[in-house]
């Protein structure tokens, strides 16, 4: 079987190399990608190794060092637009933190040194193998066999939601939560009877973390009133099918880690690839009452098999 997945992540790799001089953003290189802008981000990480933020600038400072080493005439504005960098400052930051000197010394030292300038425009960061210490292609059935009674698969069915909206970090969700449990109460949507579901809208390694949108939804029942609530209740479907679920319990800080597991480790070496759905979390306590103060969730990722 190929890996639809990477075939379609060695197309993006492909295309910021024959376009990195231009304009890209999460948004054209997830249409590129035929992913979501939330799923795409991921899944290259997992793939090629680092996101597609670092990746397109790794790609931008290594046409400037060829055109540093080449003796090109034109100033480091110049190059830096060339490159694709929206600022010189931008360009000379990065420059820096990459090789520990600025385009200028560098040009500096080439002039002086044609041997340098050979050198120095073959040092680049060599992105990480592809292959992951727990492939499972490698022959490691204990890892295999952990993942396999970690994360289970799931066939959910569509569910009609209320939602309270929070924007803001993931760290701070509680207000949604009491406004959306207040109102759940008044209606007789107990837990236990229903479910209360988070969704994480946003990457917030890519989204500002006071930008990132948050959904605290609760399911309801067949043929409930949408009309005549307070306005900050929303509703919306989310929509069912399979998913790969995976348990945690654990402090909110650390529930990112969850999304790291299943889509850095276990869906890279699985048969499975993502789908266009969004990640649905299901709250089973509230971490306020727990002794630890930690939350015990299910992580639903949306998926299916991955195509030959």
């Amino acid at each position: 079987m190929r890996d639809n997945e990477q075939d379609r992540m060695d197309h993006v790799v492909q295309y910021i190399k024959e376009n990195s001089h231009k304009k890209l953003n999460l948004e054209l290189l997830a249409g590129v990608s035929h992913l979501s802008k939330y799923h795409f981000s991921r899944i290259f990480t997992a793939k090629i190794g680092m996101t597609p933020v670092a990746f397109v600038n790794r790609e931008r400072l290594h046409k400037a060092t060829q055109l540093l080493a080449e003796g090109s005439h034109k100033t480091i504005l110049e190059i830096s637009i060339q490159c694709g960098f929206e600022s010189v400052s931008t360009f000379n930051a990065l420059f820096k933190r990459h090789y520990g000197q600025t385009p200028s010394e560098v040009r500096s030292r080439a002039r002086k040194n044609s041997n340098y300038s050979a050198i120095f425009s073959n040092k680049q960061a060599e992105l990480p193998p592809v292959e992951r210490y727990n492939n499972h292609s490698t022959g490691n059935q204990l890892l295999k066999r952990v993942w396999d009674n970690m994360i289970t698969t799931r066939e959910l069915p569509g569910y009609e939601v209320a939602y309270v909206r929070h924007v803001g970090s993931y760290l701070d969700t509680r207000d949604a939560w009491d406004k959306l449990g207040q109102w759940a109460s008044e209606q007789g949507l107990a837990p236990g009877q229903h479910s209360f579901i988070g969704i994480s809208l946003d990457d917030s390694i890519f989204i500002d973390e006071m930008a990132c949108r948050y959904d605290a939804c609760v399911s309801l029942p067949s043929g409930f009133q949408q009309h005549g609530h307070a306005l900050h209740i929303q509703f919306q479907t989310l929509s069912g099918g399979l998913y790969a679920v995976y348990p945690y319990y654990d402090t909110v800080e650390k529930f990112v880690l969850a999304y790291q597991n299943v889509f850095n480790l276990w869906l890279p070496n699985s048969q499975y690839e993502v789908d266009d759905r969004p990640c649905l979390e299901f709250c089973l306590n509230d971490p306020a009452q727990d002794a630890e103060g930690k939350v015990k969730v299910k992580l639903y990722v949306p998926i299916k098999q991955a195509t030959s």
